[in-house]
């Protein structure tokens, strides 16, 4: 085993994290040429840690019994250089980077009372390079199912975080494409939520470039966030079913809305809703957002023919008091829940569900934030395995997520994708569109006959576009 600048390699014949799955079903030609493994290392930081030990909040221990979170980007490929020579200057900027975001270099421990935290002991990620000659920038930007072979970008393919006490808290995977970069990165979700996780592939994009760091993401977990009580997992981690739906047929699909379409859709949503209120609604109008989160929950309802729960991550950095720093590196997350009978939720407009979302999250405030914190704390509990169950919404990420600016050094991404991971059926992922100017893009995943259902959903298709060369 060699050793040089921070990278240990291992052999190529070590093990690969790529599992077959039968959740999609491409109708993109197979590729003519099959993935082949470069390399595998570990990467360490450069410096020691700078703190040993870092607890977990109540908003990280709840992602214990979910999977490792999977986002990956396109990149075109960079001019005048070789792979060889990419991959050694991608290897040099994260261990930099990890000097900053320690935590992820580090593993997960329990101590004896069941106190679960990250041990800052520069143990180091994972990092991968895999050419795939057989597929290529427009495979991955063709509008429709999302095939498997761009699932197959990813490692760590359906791990759970609490696998984080024996692996690292962190991979990246480099991928050679026949005629650019895909680079994906795998974060243990215990560790960092959605703006954490862009903070550091932003950071290690700063670094590659070679540009300042602009920001630096704050450890302190001194806040109402930390927690008191202990949640108990049995040896070896959580057990039962599978939270995410095991083996159960999902289409992934991606869906591409444009700042204009947004636009009219926030302008319909505020009109019946100021017009049910009379104008005396003095809890501000309903976002874009939450516009286009209506529009799903009325249009897979309606696919569904069914009552469908909605769920929603709200960060609590802005809604705590004092406010926690837009930087704070963890999960500062919790989840949202609205219920409306498949009826009401039909039957009236587009507002009417948009004002439910609308009115939900404007009660999270700092009293809100630290009732639910109690609540975990008298039973405290993770992410439960029944999420997949039943009718269900669920949206993650947001388009507010700085992905576009993650420039390595030779443009900014094409295109943004996610893995397997945390999928069930009526999981949406949320991104930021390309272009700017206020477009977002979901991939959604449903049962095949829902997802045929809702393509033909007028409502949604007069604002929607399956996305291609445009996400």
């Amino acid at each position: 085993m060699k050793q040089f600048h921070n990278v240990q390699i291992f052999s190529i014949v070590d093990r690969i994290l790529m599992k077959k799955t039968s959740r999609s079903h491409s109708t993109m030609p197979t590729p003519t040429t099959s993935p082949i493994l470069i390399s595998k290392c570990m990467v360490f930081p450069t410096q020691k840690s700078k703190i040993k030990s870092l607890r977990l909040s109540v908003s990280d221990i709840s992602w214990l019994a979910c999977e490792y979170n999977l986002k990956g980007i396109l990149l075109p490929y960079p001019p005048s250089i070789s792979f060889e020579s990419l991959l050694t200057s991608l290897k040099k900027a994260l261990a930099s980077t990890l000097d900053h975001f320690y935590p992820l270099a580090g593993r997960l421990v329990t101590t004896p009372d069941g106190q679960i935290s990250i041990a800052c002991n520069d143990a180091g990620v994972e990092f991968l390079a895999v050419d795939n000659a057989g597929l290529s920038v427009d495979d991955i930007l063709c509008p429709g199912e999302v095939p498997d072979s761009i699932k197959n970008l990813f490692t760590y393919d359906k791990l759970g975080d609490y696998e984080g006490h024996s692996i690292p808290l962190a991979a990246i995977k480099v991928t050679k494409l026949a005629d650019g970069v895909f680079i994906a990165f795998c974060t243990n979700h215990s560790v960092a939520d959605g703006l954490s996780h862009w903070d550091f592939i932003n950071t290690f994009a700063e670094i590659s470039r070679g540009a300042p760091i602009s920001t630096s993401p704050v450890f302190s977990r001194d806040t109402p966030l930390n927690p008191r009580a202990v949640l108990p997992f049995p040896p070896g981690g959580p057990t039962g079913k599978h939270p995410f739906g095991g083996d159960a047929s999902l289409t992934e699909r991606v869906f591409h809305f444009s700042g204009d379409a947004i636009s009219k859709l926030k302008q319909r949503a505020n009109e019946g809703y100021s017009a049910r209120s009379g104008g005396t609604e003095d809890r501000g109008g309903i976002t874009s957002f939450q516009s286009l989160c209506a529009l799903m929950w009325r249009s897979i309802t309606r696919a569904r023919q069914q009552t469908t729960l909605f769920r929603m991550s709200v960060d609590c950095r802005n809604r705590l008091e004092p406010r926690l720093d837009r930087h704070y590196f963890g999960n500062a997350i919790l989840g949202a829940e609205i219920a409306a009978s498949a009826e009401d939720l039909l039957a009236n407009d587009l507002s009417w569900g948009a004002g439910l979302i609308h009115e939900t999250v404007a009660t999270w405030d700092d009293s809100t934030v630290r009732r639910r914190v109690a609540e975990w704390e008298r039973e405290p509990r993770a992410i439960p395995y029944d999420i997949a169950e039943g009718p269900t919404i669920s949206v993650g990420s947001s388009p507010r997520f700085p992905i576009y600016e993650a420039d390595f050094g030779w443009g900014r991404p094409l295109a943004v994708r996610s893995g397997r991971n945390n999928k069930f059926d009526g999981k949406i992922t949320a991104f930021p569109a390309k272009e700017g100017h206020g477009g977002v893009v979901l991939e959604v995943a449903l049962a095949p006959e829902t997802m045929t259902r809702l393509e033909a959903d007028s409502e949604l298709m007069q604002y929607a576009s399956h996305s291609g060369s445009s996400l």
